[in-house]
């Protein structure tokens, strides 16, 4: 008797996911309020009165859709960041990462930012506790070198979450209108500068642009003791 309930629950997350990446697909293709259900139950192999055993409306499959795309970021900012250090870096890796997925998912971001988030159930959601998780990694991030005296205390770190996902969401609206590229690689670089240097404190800057100096200073030494090497060499 175990052996079969236990069938019947992998069927049933088999058949969830089924639908979950049909409706993803054309959602992605043809936009939410065009898709109809019997699209999705066609291209998930089912008839249509199945997705309704899963999914109270189509509206709960697309919430579903969503929580999907935040799962599979908050796994890879859990697994990623890991193995990075310092603050820029890590900073960095988070706004790409964000940018990563908006470029990979333009229409699931415009379903996200646009639908979801201005639906009146949206603060009771499970999406919303989710995106605070999402964005939660940037905000301790940024508390972390704000503690460490790295990033100056006087403007709170969730302002400056807000700027970072405020900024972005500013810069790719023509992406996701499909009106213009995004670099992501590019983006990401500009928007930690943005942020990095908005926020790093007097003495950590001063101490980086000392480290900076001293390694200019050491390269010189090297060249010049390089040139006088071969033009004595070359006098021989």
């Amino acid at each position: 008797m175990a052996v079969k309930n236990r069938r019947r629950r992998l069927t049933k997350e088999v058949r969830e996911s089924q639908i979950l990446d049909a409706a993803a697909e054309l959602f992605r293709e043809k936009g939410y309020y065009t898709t109809s259900t019997s699209e999705i139950a066609q291209k998930a192999g089912v008839v249509e009165g199945t997705i309704f055993r899963y999914f109270a409306t189509k509206r709960d499959l697309l919430f579903k859709v969503a929580e999907s795309a935040y799962l599979e970021t908050i796994a890879d900012y859990d697994s990623q960041l890991q193995g990075i250090a310092g603050t820029w870096n890590r900073l960095r890796y988070l706004i790409w990462r964000h940018l990563k997925g908006i470029h990979d998912q333009p229409a699931i971001h415009r379903l996200i930012q646009y639908e979801i988030k201005h639906d009146p159930e949206y603060r009771s959601s499970r999406i919303f506790q989710l995106n605070r998780a999402y964005t939660r990694r940037t905000t301790e991030t940024i508390e972390a070198a704000i503690r460490s005296g790295e990033f100056i205390s006087s403007i709170p770190a969730t302002l400056a979450r807000d700027a970072i996902y405020g900024a972005i969401e500013h810069h790719v609206w023509r992406f996701a209108r499909g009106e213009a590229p995004l670099d992501i690689d590019e983006t990401a670089d500009q928007t930690t500068n943005l942020i990095y240097r908005a926020l790093v404190a007097p003495s950590s800057q001063t101490v980086a642009t000392d480290l900076v100096a001293r390694i200019d200073e050491r390269l010189a030494r090297i060249e010049t003791t390089l040139d006088r090497q071969a033009l004595a060499a070359g006098d021989k």
